[in-house]
């Protein structure tokens, strides 16, 4: 199934929203919106391409109702989800919605796409979990690139479970809580106790923590 997901904000205005496939999308708020599935999605085989565009000076806070699990379809484990997102002059997003969980024999590929105006401010979070109960056997895999205007900001790839080269068996890492924001001040930050915070060469913070189970 081929997923179609366009929100977009504009100052002064309800947010807009365009929904076709097993992904969709509620007004909960003036400027705030809650994902919602439609469909079982993703399974195996599946495509979801979701746009989020915030205009010039508006705001839009995105979260969702409940956490997405990605499953094996049965042809193929593999599903993929593409993210576009854009941010005018003086926007805001805050874009943080329930882990999303790859259930046993699903491979789950994200590919995230930020464009960003100079003056415009972004928190971006994303959650993964390997397995439900019991389960060990998925994979994900997520690309993250952000420019600021014509500015590369992050470049930046990741690999969860099957396959991956922290894969041993052991103290292996199978939940990711990642967070870019821009921008933020705060210094670089490696103690490890809540993961790693990295600031990026122009402006803002990459914060990457892995571990066994999404707390």
């Amino acid at each position: 199934m081929r997923t179609e997901l366009r929100i977009v904000a504009a100052a002064g205005s309800l947010p807009e929203i365009h929904a076709v496939g097993g992904l969709s999308a509620r007004r909960t708020g003036v400027d705030t919106v809650h994902l919602i599935g439609t469909a079982a999605t993703p399974l195996g085989g599946d495509e979801l391409d979701i746009r989020i565009v915030v205009g010039a000076g508006a705001r839009l806070t995105v979260r969702s109702v409940a956490a997405t699990i990605a499953l094996p379809g049965a042809s193929t484990p593999a599903s993929v989800a593409r993210w576009h997102v854009e941010l005018g002059s003086g926007a805001e997003l805050d874009f943080d919605p329930e882990p999303t969980i790859v259930a046993g024999g699903a491979h789950h590929h994200t590919h995230t796409t930020v464009m960003l105006a100079p003056d415009a401010r972004l928190r971006l979070r994303e959650r993964v979990q390997i397995g439900r109960a019991g389960e060990d056997s998925g994979a994900w895999s997520g690309a993250l690139t952000a420019d600021l205007a014509e500015i590369p900001l992050l470049r930046h790839r990741l690999h969860l479970g099957v396959d991956s080269v922290s894969e041993d068996g052991l103290a292996t890492p199978r939940a990711l809580d990642s967070e870019l924001r821009y921008p933020d001040p705060r210094p670089a930050d490696t103690t490890g106790l809540t993961g790693v915070l990295l600031p990026l060469a122009a402006g803002g913070s990459l914060r990457t923590h892995t571990y066994r189970t999404l707390s």
